[in-house]
Order: structure tokens, then C-alpha cells, then sequence
């Protein structure tokens, strides 16, 4: 059987059950079940909120104040949520702040990309205590698979001896079809299509012997800035991560949604017009999709284009600054693209804000930010306003810190199966 495990959680407290005490018929394993699901709620709040009081909680889960006292209590003796102490500049008697236990159980995540492989060891807090990274052009799945293997093998040995036991698992994110759009990302390898066939996820389940726990690489970013970034502010956004292609994720309620096949909030498959950037290849049907025209592959197609040697990511930072005109282009034509998939987007579900993050430094991110607000003002519909935009918070390591907070989130997480399994 495969330890492979892709899942949704489902936030909110189950009401009228209190600590240790059935509610009307559904005492014994009912009331556990009904009692590990609300630790399991306070355990999501304090993950987004960073740190609370008792009362900051009950009232944040909608659970009464003692029921929420003795979770605490228990929460505590376990190791999973500790004292940070006493909140100052408040009238009356100070109360506790409370936060998550960073000791209490640990996580690894591994990003699988196109142009790298990163691997990031988080505690219980999804604060990253070590990181590996490497920059490979469009590596094959066996030489992937065993950098990632060797760093995992040496996080595990990092960590001591009484925590070995706390590793909740893997996560790991990596695009769904790997191996297609050679074309439309400039990948010259054929071979590179046999990724369409690897289960990497299930290959490190294999050989680590620990559960594993998949996402897309834009639906795991999105848990990070969930998390770690705009999710601390917003309920519901739109995400987007433009790196070697273009991904997203999108988090309704508090809650990060996958969709039936796990690409929800996949905008990079949406379609656009024709790039208007001589570099750019040619649509083989009336339309292209965005991922030909905003990703840092595009960028350095045009900047290639124009007799400008990138290969690696590093190479790429340096030729930024030093070609601001060829930069300039890619980001009108980049954000030309995004304006109909955006609009689109915030029309359909309504979001607070559509949060856009990327592997480019700040001062490019900003640039597009300001470029995509006015192609927006100029393209929204009568009666509508463009949707808000947001910078992310998270930056270039976005996925990898999603899917390693992704083992510690579903494993502690509100789900609703918790309820139903008598």
C-alpha cells in the first residue's frame, strides 16, 4: 500500500461537546473523536496565529473558555503547545500567551523543480532549521530523486536522538506533468517527457520508510504564504508563483482547496494571446498559455535571445540588473498576459486579494506589481474595480516551505474524517 497522501483539511469546531464529555447520544469514541478534532482545531489556530491566549483562542475557535482551558492544559503536558509569557500593555491581570512547541514534532519538505531541488527540515512552528538547495537545468527524475534522498538522509541524522521519533513525515511538491510543455518552456531534452511517468512522491515514501504527503508545487506554496505570509490577513486569495513556469493555489475559507485532481488554482494553463516578444515561440493553435509567456523560463528565453548566456538561477540574478531594457520587456509582455487570467479569476471566485509571488529579487516583483495595477485599472470591466493585489511574503522558497509544513499540518489538522472514524 502506498504511504502517498494527498488530502484537504476542513477547518471548524465541533460545537457542544466539552472537555472529556459526550454530547447527547455520542459519548465513548464519538466524544474523543469529537475531542482530538477541536485539539486539533486550536492547534490550526495557533499555527496561523503565531501566538494567542487562552481566551484569544476560545473565542478564535468558538469553543467555551474552560473547554479550550483543559485542551490547552493537555495540549502542554504533551509538548505540542508551551508559555511564552505574560502579554504587557493590557489593563487587569496579563494574560498567558501561548504558542506552538517548535520541539514538538518536525517536518521534512522537498521541492522538485525544473531548474532545482530543494529540501528544507521545519519544526512544529514551520520555522526551517536547515536547508539544502541545488541548481540543476532540467534534471532527470533518478538524479532528483537521489540529491533529494541524500539530503533527507542527512536531516534525519540531524536531528537528536529524542526528536527522531517526532518526524511527522515528507512533504513534497513538485508540478504535476513534469515532462510536458517542452515546447512553450524551451525544454530541449525529449526525454525529459519520462517525468509524465515518475511517482516521485511515492519513490521517496519507498525508500525513507516515512509517510509522504504530495501537492502541487503552487498549491504548497500557497500553504506557505497560508501560514507564514498574507494568510495571517486574508481568508480567502487567489496565489500565483511565477517561477521556472507558473503555478498557483487558492485558499477559500482559511482553508487551502485542491480541487478533483489536485490543480486547483493551476493558472498557468490558462489561455492567452500570442506574446508580442520576438523570442517567444510561435502558438501552435490560435492561443497560447501563460506559463510561454510569464516564467522565469520566458525571461530567459528573451534575455538568451538577445545574446545573453543564462543557465542557472544564480547567472540569472546577475544578469537582471545588468539588462534592465530586455528585463523591462519581459515584465510588460509577463504582465500584458496576466490581466485576463487575473480579472478572470477574481470575477469567478470573488477573492479578497490575489497574492503574487515569484523566484525574482524584490525590486522585479515590485516593478510587476506596479505594471500588472495599471494594465488592471485599464482592463476592468464598468461597475467593477480590479481585484486587490498583495505581494507574497514567503519569496523563492515558497514551495519547498509549503510542503514541509504540509506532513505537520494534515497529521494535526481539523479533518473531518476525525468524526466520522468510530
Amino acid at each position: 500500500m502506498s504511504n502517498v497522501m494527498c488530502a484537504n483539511s476542513a477547518a471548524g469546531v465541533v460545537a457542544g461537546a466539552g472537555a472529556g464529555h459526550g454530547a447527547g447520544n455520542g459519548q465513548g469514541s464519538n466524544s474523543v473523536n469529537v475531542r482530538q478534532f477541536n485539539e486539533r482545531v486550536i492547534l490550526n489556530a495557533l499555527r496561523r496565529l503565531g501566538q494567542a491566549s487562552k481566551a484569544d483562542l476560545s473565542r478564535s475557535v468558538n469553543l467555551t473558555s474552560n473547554t479550550a482551558g483543559v485542551i490547552v492544559k493537555e495540549l502542554e503536558e504533551r509538548g505540542l503547545i508551551r508559555s511564552e509569557g505574560k502579554r504587557s500593555g493590557a489593563r487587569g491581570q496579563p494574560a498567558t500567551l501561548l504558542s506552538l512547541n517548535p520541539e514538538g514534532a518536525y517536518s521534512i519538505g522537498v521541492k522538485v523543480g525544473r531548474r532545482s531541488v530543494d529540501t528544507l527540515l521545519v519544526d512544529f512552528r514551520g520555522h526551517v532549521v536547515e536547508r539544502r538547495h541545488h541548481e540543476r537545468d532540467f534534471p532527470m527524475p533518478e538524479e532528483s530523486l537521489a540529491l533529494a534522498l541524500g539530503d533527507i538522509a542527512a536531516m534525519r541524522d540531524a536531528l537528536p536522538s529524542d526528536a527522531k521519533d517526532r518526524l511527522a513525515g515528507i512533504g513534497v511538491a513538485a508540478p504535476y506533468d513534469m515532462g510536458s510543455w517542452r515546447r512553450e518552456l524551451d525544454i530541449r531534452v525529449d526525454a525529459y517527457r519520462v517525468w509524465n511517468d515518475v511517482d516521485i512522491a511515492a519513490r521517496l515514501g519507498v525508500s525513507t520508510g516515512l509517510p509522504v504527503f504530495r501537492e502541487n508545487d503552487g498549491t504548497a506554496a500557497a500553504v506557505a504564504e497560508m501560514f507564514r505570509g498574507c494568510g495571517r490577513e486574508l481568508q480567502t486569495f487567489a496565489y500565483l508563483f511565477i517561477g521556472s513556469a507558473i503555478g498557483g493555489g487558492l485558499v477559500l475559507n482559511g482553508e487551502y482547496y485542491r480541487g478533483v485532481t489536485g490543480n486547483a488554482g493551476d493558472i498557468g494553463l490558462m489561455p492567452v494571446g500570442p506574446s508580442r516578444l520576438a523570442s517567444a515561440p510561435r502558438p501552435t493553435h490560435g492561443c497560447d498559455i501563460l506559463l510561454t509567456r510569464a516564467s522565469i523560463n520566458s525571461l530567459i528565453r528573451h534575455l538568451r535571445a538577445n545574446g545573453v548566456e543564462v543557465v542557472l538561477r544564480s547567472e540569472l540574478e546577475r544578469a537582471i540588473p545588468l539588462h534592465p531594457a530586455l528585463v523591462a520587456e519581459w515584465l510588460d509582455d509577463a504582465a500584458d498576459a496576466l490581466v485576463m487570467p487575473l480579472l478572470s479569476a477574481a470575477c469567478l471566485l470573488d477573492v479578497e486579494a490575489i497574492v503574487i509571488d515569484a523566484d525574482l529579487p524584490m525590486e522585479v516583483r515590485r516593478d510587476l506589481e506596479s505594471r500588472l495595477n495599471r494594465c488592471l485599472d485599464e482592463a476592468v470591466p464598468e461597475a467593477r474595480r480590479p481585484p486587490p493585489l498583495r505581494l507574497g511574503q514567503v519569496g523563492r522558497q515558497a514551495a519547498a516551505l509549503g510542503a514541509a509544513i504540509l506532513p505537520l499540518h494534515l497529521n494535526y489538522s481539523p479533518s473531518r474524517e476525525i468524526l466520522v472514524n468510530q
